[in-house]
């Protein structure tokens, strides 16, 4: 059984879920515990789900497999695997693919740390892909690591932004009016004309307009356009402890709160600690300003580069870090600094290779407050432009507020 989604309406807010969903999860979640039955005395309803994932994608007019399209660098198919990860009462997730990409396959799960994820030769047909993947659900073999469940979700594999109230309200029409192997000769697309013509116990259930479907290749421009989004609505202004830089620092966050005001802006302090910082990263903020107050080094901004580097965090996003440099070029020669800054180009260089993009903007300070307010609503709008695209072309330049 498996949610219809309403036409071709494209989402409003869609996207993959991060840190300030967590709370909805939860009362999902707890939701579908009472739906499952697992109050004391009763044992929780048994979850898996089979994504088909072997077509070939013909209407994309791409060599590639729509599914294996990469967004942002990372395979399409991983979106919607991740999407599934995140409900914890899925227990099992079984992907039908070809055997021609079953290494594919593999190597996507390993290098994005995928968890719960089986993989069965997918059939001839979509319908055929969907029977390979129950059966593999309802065989037990010894060293299978597969559980017979209850109830098994069909999910393609390309529709990437299915939320966890979709998968809920699908489980438990499940749970409530069954679901006969009848259903599978006519395919899960034939849901409606079941309902409406055959004895099939079956109910439709009405999807989200977020649960569209990758078909074409401009869809791959809109699901990159909305996950762009989804990664953009926090930003952390790192800075270290010194007075004046803090003082500087705080100015430009406020600005950003202001130009940006649908934006989350917050802070933290650059100290050998970090603990503050560390848990900002741990809830998955992809967007960082590192602010370097007269200096022309990256010391502060290598600093955080470390601690992304260390962190799990850019494996599933690429993750925006602006080096800000406030200068003052009466003291300093503008040709010395400007020698030591180009060193960002060999930084972004090596970071990209982590999936980090380094971009760096100039500021002069000091200025008079009516120059240095301009100055900094400049710099708002570059960061912000940058944040938002997240172009690797731009990636290791300098750029001048």
């Amino acid at each position: 059984m498996e949610a219809a989604p309403p036409g071709s309406s494209r989402p409003t807010e869609p996207g993959p879920c991060l840190s300030g969903q967590r709370g909805a999860d939860h009362a999902v979640s707890a939701s579908l515990q009472s739906a499952a039955g697992t109050e004391p005395g009763r044992h929780p309803l048994a979850v898996a789900a089979v994504l088909p994932a072997g077509g070939c994608g013909e209407r994309m007019g791409v060599p590639t497999p729509k599914q294996f399209c990469p967004i942002l660098e990372r395979p399409l198919i991983s979106y919607t695997l991740q999407a599934l990860e995140r409900v914890c009462w899925i227990k099992d997730i079984v992907v039908a693919v070809t055997g021609e990409n079953m290494e594919v396959m593999k190597s996507i799960i390993q290098k994005y740390q995928h968890k719960r994820i089986s993989l069965v030769e997918a059939g001839v047909t979509r319908h055929r892909s969907i029977f390979n993947g129950l059966k593999a659900l309802a065989e037990d073999q010894i060293n299978s690591k597969l559980s017979k469940p209850e109830v098994v979700i069909i999910h393609d594999a390309v529709r990437p932004f299915v939320k966890e109230d979709v998968l809920l309200k699908v489980v438990t029409a499940a749970k409530e009016h069954g679901c006969s192997d009848y259903d599978l000769e006519f395919g899960t697309e034939c849901l409606q004309l079941a309902l409406k013509y055959c004895c099939t116990k079956v109910k439709l259930v009405e999807g989200s307009p977020d649960l569209w479907k990758v078909t074409y290749k401009r869809d791959l421009y809109a699901a990159e356009s909305i996950i762009k989004e989804r990664i953009s609505q926090e930003i952390c202004v790192v800075m270290d402890t010194k007075e004046d830089n803090k003082h500087i620092g705080h100015l430009l966050e406020e600005v950003l709160k202001s130009e940006l005001n649908h934006v989350k802006v917050t802070s933290e302090a650059l100290c050998h600690a970090g603990r503050h910082l560390q848990q900002i990263i741990l809830d998955q903020c992809y967007n960082f300003v590192c602010v370097n107050v007269m200096t022309s080094d990256f010391q502060e901004t290598q600093k955080l580069l470390s601690m992304l580097e260390e962190s799990n965090l850019c494996i599933l996003y690429p993750v925006v870090v602006v080096s800000v440099h406030f200068l003052d070029f009466k003291l300093v020669p503008p040709s010395q600094k400007m020698e030591n800054l180009m060193k960002i180009r060999e930084f972004a260089k090596e970071v990209k290779e982590r999936n980090i993009l380094l971009y760096g903007l100039l500021i002069s300070y000091p200025q008079d407050d009516q120059k240095l307010q301009e100055s900094l609503r400049q710099g708002a709008i570059i960061i912000a432009s940058l944040i938002k695209e997240r172009n690797s072309g731009l990636i290791g330049q300098l750029l001048i507020a």
